[in-house]
């Protein structure tokens, strides 16, 4: 065998290379559209994973805000129970407070009663003064004049 045996090559090897780098095409084809395909859904699939996680964040962010808001609510329910019972407190103490100062004035009050009488020409009165517990009586005829 010589050099120009080896590098000329019959019909029937030059078809089997035609074939063989065919076969290697529709094989790197083939292997390149499931590639693609594959990379397709690998998009989807992260897509699908993003929205999930989106919506696992969005239940967990309405779950915060809504202990937030019931946190919030409890204590300012707290607030006003604790206010309430400070202003029922002072309201009794004031209820208290004038009770007391009533019958204080009541019985530091000046009373003055009396009553008269009207006789020809002259005015009887008789009045009682009590400043607490102490007691003063007046009695007093007052002449009237007379218009002739």
């Amino acid at each position: 065998m010589g050099p120009e045996e080896k590098t000329i090559m019959t019909e029937r090897s030059a078809a089997v290379f035609i074939q063989a780098w065919w076969r290697g095409m529709l094989v790197r084809r083939t292997l390149l559209h499931a590639a693609l395909r594959a990379w397709i859904i690998q998009c989807w699939w992260r897509q699908v994973l993003e929205k999930l996680l989106a919506k696992r964040r969005r239940m967990v962010l309405e779950f915060y805000v809504q202990q937030e808001w019931a946190a919030v609510r409890l204590q300012s329910w707290v607030r006003m129970w604790c206010v309430r019972q400070r202003y029922c407190r002072l309201l009794n103490a004031v209820r208290i407070i004038q009770v007391y100062w009533r019958w204080h004035s009541c019985h530091s009050r000046v009373f003055i009663e009396g009553h008269y009488e009207l006789k020809e020409n002259q005015l009887n009165i008789q009045l009682e003064i009590s400043l607490g517990s102490q007691a003063c009586k007046v009695q007093q005829c007052i002449p009237l004049p007379l218009k002739e």
